[in-house]
């Protein structure tokens, strides 16, 4: 079903897109690619004509405030903070360094870095050079490494040195190697490999930078991988700049604001929903924390003065439990949680522990956004996950033949908007099956509309586990215990946990010559051995003599669930 006069209600009053005023937006010159599909004319033309659109390339509004308050804190990390004329600074010297370094305006570099100062002036200065940044995530290995470089066709991968006990300098050695990768830089002590130090002194005091078509793609995001590898999703600098602006809207971000990035900044509710990018649009702060552990995050919390946060239920309950064995300050602080469903309950422990304001959300990173908003009843709070960020977002409930269901019932949730992406990176055969054909896109998630126009997630309709926030699909994980020289059969299902919303449980068969299946840490251990992340690894591990099958031959999970759900 279409908002329509829901919808209409739900549209931002753009104060938070002021920023743009002080933009001159620069005239487009890259051309469209291939791999990219975009909005029908007569769509753009309409979001420009709301004002939704701005024609201004996100490298440029991401900067501006540096010529209006330039010695503004922008970002504080472990080791060093930077205004956000520094930021300027830094993110145009990567900008001219990359370009020297042979990489040209449209070129694809996978971007893994954590939570570091670094990944803002990469991200930027990529952003300014129209070079296309794919966001990895700090916790991908070697297996994901590659796939991102081949599904992107990337020239070059950056990285850091070390971080929390990983020595990512071993996967860049390995990226070097790769077909096509021209460039490895690391941030940091880089040993034999090219150092951001080394970029940075290239392109210092060097020429104009390339014009940048705000119409075009400015990064590639990762899809949750509900088919085992993730998909890549073009967010262009028009789509994503409105997703920022309008999320700071929503949220009541602004210049005093402190947005703490407890999770990866690759993410897309910490990058830019409204996130550490928000942070640069509006002239705020960016405090980015190693880890979401209590012990790193309250003393920041307090020293920072941190405003707004986003967390994943699982994170919202420890830390809970944490503050009553260290107290935290949290009053007035803003904790977005969503990724996951938040159910009533622990939603009320969580504000009661942490005595902060919480808003609940969904989104994905191919675009739609929905938000409680700060001023909703603790009822929509607390049990619903709110209303679209645009007006002009269309959402649709259907069923499984794609029509739509009577009012208040459940089917999965379709969409299109002005920063809902029109099709994955080069991926035809996925866009097949993502996408209607009248171009909605299939979140996969089964919802239902409440009478005043909330969304209620109440499901999955596809094959994955959402592990703590991230995407797991059980696919790609019974592929690799199938390979086990001790498993002759494997079936991954979601088992639910407290704290986590669902862990992964493997169902084993061992074989016939091993006499006994694997023990979860030697899978664990294998698992890990194949490059996998360690989100992606089994919680629990059961052993079957046989897995359940259906008439037709296929794995019953309907019945391996049900043997989940009776204990």
């Amino acid at each position: 079903m279409t908002l329509g006069a829901i919808a209409e209600a739900a549209v931002v009053s753009f104060t938070a897109l002021s920023v743009f005023g002080r933009i001159a937006g620069r005239p487009g010159t890259l051309a469209p690619m291939d791999e990219f599909t975009p909005w029908s004319d007569e769509d753009a033309a309409r979001y420009r004509a709301a004002g939704i659109w701005r024609g201004v390339p996100l490298g440029d509004a991401l900067t501006a405030v540096a010529g209006t308050a330039p010695d503004r804190t922008a970002a504080v990390d472990r080791r060093r903070r930077i205004t956000h004329g520094e930021v300027r600074a830094e993110a145009d010297e990567i900008a001219r360094g990359l370009l020297a370094e042979g990489v040209s305006p449209g070129d694809r570099v996978v971007v893994q870095l954590p939570n570091v100062i670094e990944f803002l002036t990469v991200t930027v200065g990529m952003f300014r050079a129209g070079i296309i940044p794919v966001l990895a995530l700090p916790g991908h290995r070697g297996s994901e490494v590659r796939h991102l470089i081949a599904a992107s066709d990337a020239v070059g991968y950056v990285t850091a040195d070390r971080f929390l006990g990983f020595d990512y300098r071993t996967l860049a050695r390995r990226a070097s190697a790769l077909p096509g990768v021209r460039t490895v830089i690391v941030a940091g002590d880089g040993g034999e490999l090219p150092s951001l130090d080394r970029v940075r002194a290239r392109g210092a005091g060097a020429g104009p930078l390339p014009e940048v078509d705000p119409s075009g793609v400015a990064f590639l995001l990762l899809s949750g991988g509900s088919t085992g590898k993730p998909k890549l999703i073009p967010r262009t600098h028009d789509d994503y700049l409105f997703n920022i602006a309008a999320c700071a809207e929503a949220l009541g971000f602004g210049a005093d604001s402190v947005y703490l990035a407890a999770n990866p900044a690759a993410h897309n509710a910490a990058l830019g929903c409204p996130g550490v990018l928000g942070a640069l649009l509006v002239g705020g702060k960016a405090v980015l924390a190693a880890s979401p552990s209590p012990d790193e995050v309250f003393p920041l919390v307090e020293k920072e003065g941190v405003t707004h946060t986003t967390v994943v239920p699982a994170l919202a309950a420890l830390w809970s439990r944490a503050a009553a064995a260290r107290p935290v300050d949290m009053k007035g602080v803003v904790l977005q949680v969503g990724s996951s469903k938040f159910d009533q309950q622990a939603a009320g422990r969580t504000q009661s522990a942490l005595n902060c304001r919480i808003t609940n959300w969904f989104g994905i990173g191919e675009g739609l956004l929905t938000y409680t908003r700060l001023d909703d009843p603790e009822e929509v709070v607390h049990g619903t996950e709110g209303r679209p960020l645009s007006g002009l977002d269309e959402l649709r409930l259907v069923d499984e033949e794609l029509r739509e269901v009577p009012a208040g019932a459940v089917g999965e949730l379709v969409t299109r908007g002005p920063y809902t992406i029109n099709g994955y990176w080069n991926a035809p055969a996925a866009n097949g099956t993502s996408f209607t054909p009248d171009g909605f896109f299939r979140t996969g998630d089964l919802a239902r509309l409440t009478p005043e126009g909330n969304l209620v997630i109440v499901g999955r309709a596809k094959d994955v586990i959402n592990r703590g926030g991230e995407k797991v699909s059980a696919d790609e994980i019974e592929g690799h215990l199938r390979s086990h020289e001790a498993i002759d059969d494997a079936a991954v299902v979601a088992r639910p946990d407290a704290e986590l919303g669902e862990a992964v449980l493997a169902f084993v068969v061992p074989g016939r010559q091993a006499g006994r299946a694997p023990t979860l840490v030697e899978i664990k251990r294998y698992l890990a051995g194949q490059g996998l992340a360690a989100f992606k690894l089994p919680d629990e591990v059961r052993e079957l003599p046989v897995l359940p099958r259906t008439p037709v031959g296929k794995i019953d999970k309907v019945a391996l669930r049900a043997t989940v759900a009776s204990g």
